[in-house]
């Protein structure tokens, strides 16, 4: 990850059925927003007029134009939409590379409906590292509470532990490290590990990825000079007086890194992409179908996306 000189923020609407376009036009509102440098909203104006008849000072809509208001559906997963909310993506990616924007905020997309466009979409994360040819990459989840990290994201848990490997493992401390010392300005961040098993395994009693796999990478970053904790038990690691302990804690697959933050602060918390040569970062939340366009949407998770990249920008 690196700093761009460029302050301007792209941010794409996401699925137009989906709450992505509410929650872009209530946190663009919001006054910390205001008070930001220019912001670039990739999307379509028809869509984002049905929440908004304008936009803040700092705000401009690069309007693509792209659905088909006699077919689109709020609230309706829809091939249209789906094929939208990509194209919002690419014109992000161009903007990025050409430098008119320096860092990106995504609204959420329904990955299901891309992949019935015949697309291998396996998320955002996977989607901005393969157009920016980037191999060591993460999500790392931020709260003002807790920092996690996954060494596996979107895969089925049947496939977890023969996808976790010391190697993949100490990439994932490796990235989490260099990004709280860089962005997170903590000089020696110290970084707790999960085990894969209940109870870290038990020496081995309760499965060997522990010993085999999770180990090595600790000692390795050890001998790297990383201040790290672990294998520890995942139903110890995050509970609020152990985690205090660490800055940060990787976790070996999603619903274990991603549970104990959500349940702390569902609202605030934030996905940031560690290991892209820019930022990019989004709210924590999916497209949520069944609330769109009732006004319902808690923009939180949006506005601090967007205050975390202006800020790392």
């Amino acid at each position: 990850m690196s700093r761009s000189s460029n302050k301007a923020i792209g941010i794409t609407l996401g699925d137009p059925s989906g709450i992505g376009p509410e929650v872009v036009v209530k946190a663009i509102r919001n006054s910390q927003i205001r008070r930001l440098p220019k912001i670039v909203i990739v999307g379509d104006g028809k869509v984002l007029r049905r929440y908004s008849a304008a936009l803040p000072a700092n705000c401009f809509l690069l309007d693509l134009q792209n659905v088909d208001h006699g077919k689109w559906r709020v609230g309706q997963p829809q091939r249209l939409s789906a094929k939208a909310s990509l194209e919002y993506l690419d014109k992000a990616v161009l903007l990025i590379k050409s430098k008119q924007i320096g860092s990106l905020v995504t609204a959420p997309v329904c990955k299901e409906t891309i992949q019935l466009l015949g697309m291998p979409f396996v998320g955002h994360t996977e989607y901005l590292a393969r157009q920016f040819g980037v191999k060591q990459f993460g999500m790392m989840f931020v709260s003002s509470r807790l920092r996690t990290m996954l060494v596996t994201r979107h895969i089925p848990l049947a496939q977890v532990s023969r996808s976790i490997n010391s190697s993949n493992i100490f990439a994932c401390i490796r990235l989490a490290h260099d990004a709280l010392k860089n962005f997170f300005k903590i000089r020696q961040p110290i970084i707790a590990v999960c085990g894969l098993n209940p109870h870290s395994g038990e020496g081995g009693m309760i499965g060997q990825e522990e010993i085999t796999k999770i180990l090595p990478a600790i000692r390795k970053a050890r001998k790297k000079g990383i201040r790290i904790l672990g294998p520890l038990a995942g139903d110890t690691a995050f509970t609020p007086k152990v985690a205090q302990e660490y800055d940060l804690i990787v976790a070996m697959y999603h619903d274990q890194g991603l549970i104990a933050p959500k349940s702390l602060d569902w609202s605030g918390l934030v996905n940031l992409t560690v290991g892209l040569p820019f930022i990019r970062t989004s709210p924590a939340h999916g497209t949520a179908f069944n609330i769109a366009g009732k006004n319902q949407a808690d923009p939180r998770s949006m506005i601090e996306a967007i205050k975390l990249a202006a800020k790392f920008s």
